[in-house]
């Protein structure tokens, strides 16, 4: 008795070992004529055989029969012939072997929309989809139909429906014909606006903030761009723009916007290197919020061998308050131009009225006035400028910290004019031009242009800090930083009046974070725009993607010199 007990769990131990090492079920589907996505189809809609028996996939090769007729007839095939057959064997398999026939072709094709959104330039009516003479495909069907009702609920037509939605097969002749009207309805509104949250802000703040207003049509996109700006305003760490449909009365949706108010005050400190200027550390406290009215102000410190530093900021919301802000800054640096003795001591103090405008632009009128002293070469001065100026830029991109495609754009003009509290006329003027494009996932192509230039009667007034100085990460990789400058008689360099440089790059991706680069730059700073020197190199690099923006390193050596191969190190967006 015992002996027979042993033997039965034994053999249940055995048979439960070789199911484990079952094959799973095999399913092959022959297409005649090929084609891959009707093939595709009927794959997915059977699905994963599992482990089942030649018995098993006997009992279930009706069901596979009728997944296979309801995939062809998905995309237009409704005369197929279908031959099942299971084979047994280590690999059972279930072949079905198919004869698609002629497809349904679409006949008379009628998609229309009525009511309000028939005259509403944005609300399109999909016919790409639906053409007569295609081949039915009842994905497009429904994708038509989900096209319209997704712009109705972005548009705020909530009450429309379809008054017809009509799909008419006839397989014997082989045509279909489509039927989708839709009545819009009325088209909501938004009501009254109210706020929740703890923000310590003037009600009529609050209203401004926000670019909603009552009775306006209503439009789902709108609504997330009003959370986004309140998002990025810097003053909430929480921000939801609530218009639900189901509290409207009448068809007007009253708007709740639920706030929470950031931390009053942040501190960051953070570390930096470039072969630049080598270590760096950097400090920013901001007082976020001040007073109801929206006030901030903050303090900036950088510290590097070459430079140091000291900022101080007060703003204030205009109107609208998180587009239009005025701005008063001060601040002083000083600074060491690289590899000479010549020393700069800059003081600067100012207003500043910041407008982001409706195309993209941001622009940005300054007052600034600047004193320096200077010890540059064997030239040692003072200079004071008042300059008003005017700086405007823009940016496109696909990604704040790493894009895969996109441009900025960067114009700024200043101007002195001697006797109005400035010892020279000047004007100064640069541009900035970045872009990049990525073809075919992997090959990423950059390109650079930086130009600036004076225009001053005695170039000997001009401050180091508004002379050009090229070379270094951002300019000329290859020279030294700041080591492309006029010299004087001495052999000091003391900065042009002109600016130009240009860049190439090649990157190739080699995995999702770290990519191989090839480039060319080309610039110098000159004082004269007759046939000036231009100085190039060349080189290669290593890209890792890291949260804050690729890190660069490259290796680029001067065509135009007998200089070695330099190290560059940079961190941050390309753009």
């Amino acid at each position: 008795m015992h002996t027979y007990k042993w033997q039965h769990l034994i053999s249940l131990a055995v048979l439960s070992l070789l199911s484990s090492f079952v094959a799973a079920a095999d399913l092959q589907v022959r297409l005649q004529p090929s084609n891959a996505e009707l093939r595709d189809n009927i794959i997915n809609h059977i699905g994963d055989l599992g482990d089942r028996s030649e018995r098993e996939l006997i009992r279930y090769r009706p069901i596979a029969v009728g997944q296979a007729e309801g995939a062809l007839q998905a995309l237009g095939y409704y005369r197929s012939e279908i031959q099942a057959e299971v084979r047994g064997g280590e690999t059972p398999s279930l072949i079905l072997r198919i004869r698609s026939g002629p497809p349904v072709r679409l006949g008379n094709v009628t998609v229309r929309v009525q009511g309000p959104a028939a005259q509403q330039p944005g609300f399109t009516v999909p016919r790409d989809l639906l053409r007569r003479g295609e081949v039915l495909h009842h994905g497009r069907y429904e994708d038509t139909k989900q096209n319209i009702l997704n712009q109705a609920s972005r548009y705020g037509y909530f009450a429309g429906r379809f008054t017809r939605q009509r799909l008419e097969v006839d397989p014997e002749a082989g045509l279909a014909n489509v039927e989708l009207i839709f009545d819009s309805g009325p088209r909501y509104r938004l009501g009254n606006l109210s706020f929740e949250g703890d923000a310590p802000f003037d009600e009529d703040l609050l209203q401004r903030m926000v670019t909603l207003e009552r009775g306006q049509p209503y439009d789902a996109e709108q609504i997330a761009e009003a959370n986004q700006a309140l998002q990025g305003s810097g003053y909430f760490s929480g921000v939801r723009v609530d218009a639900n449909p189901a509290m409207a009365e009448q068809e007007v949706i009253p708007v709740v916007v639920n706030l929470t108010a950031r931390p009053p005050r942040t501190l960051g400190v953070g570390p930096g290197f470039s072969t630049d200027v080598g270590p760096r550390l950097r400090f920013e406290w901001i007082r976020h919020w001040i007073n109801p009215q929206g006030h901030r102000y903050g303090v900036e410190a950088e510290v590097a061998a070459p430079r140091q530093n000291l900022a101080f900021w007060y703003e204030m919301p205009r109107d609208p308050p998180l587009t239009d802000k005025l701005r008063f800054a001060g601040g002083y640096q000083y600074e060491e131009i690289a590899g000479t003795d010549s020393i700069s001591r800059l003081l600067t103090v100012g207003p500043e009225w910041h407008r982001q405008l409706p195309n993209g632009w941001d622009r940005i009128y300054s007052l600034k006035w600047q004193h320096e002293q200077y010890d540059l070469g064997d030239d040692s001065g003072t200079s004071s400028l008042l300059m008003p100026g005017v700086a405007y830029s823009f940016l496109r991109s696909d990604s704040r910290v790493d894009p895969n495609r996109g441009y900025r754009l960067g114009f700024a003009l200043s101007v002195a004019k001697e006797g109005l509290l400035s010892d020279t006329d000047l004007v100064h003027g640069d541009a900035n031009l970045r872009g990049l494009i990525t073809l075919w996932d992997r090959h990423r192509f950059l390109g650079r242009l930086q130009v600036g230039g004076n225009l001053s009667g005695e170039y000997g007034a001009v401050p180091p800090s508004l002379r050009y100085f090229a070379g270094g990460d951002q300019s000329v990789r290859g020279y030294d930083y700041q080591s492309l400058s006029p010299t004087n008689a001495a052999g000091d360099r003391v900065g042009g009046r002109y600016q130009f440089a240009t860049s190439a790059e090649y990157q190739y991706a080699l995995t999702d974070r770290w990519r191989v680069a090839t480039f060319i730059d080309q610039g110098n700073a000159f004082n004269s725009l007759d046939l000036p020197s231009l100085k190039s190199s060349v080189g290669v690099g290593v890209r890792w993607v890291s949260p804050v923006g690729p890190i660069r390193v490259d290796l680029a050596h001067p065509l135009d010199s007998d200089g070695g191969v330099r190290l560059h190190f940079t961190v941050g967006p390309e753009l």
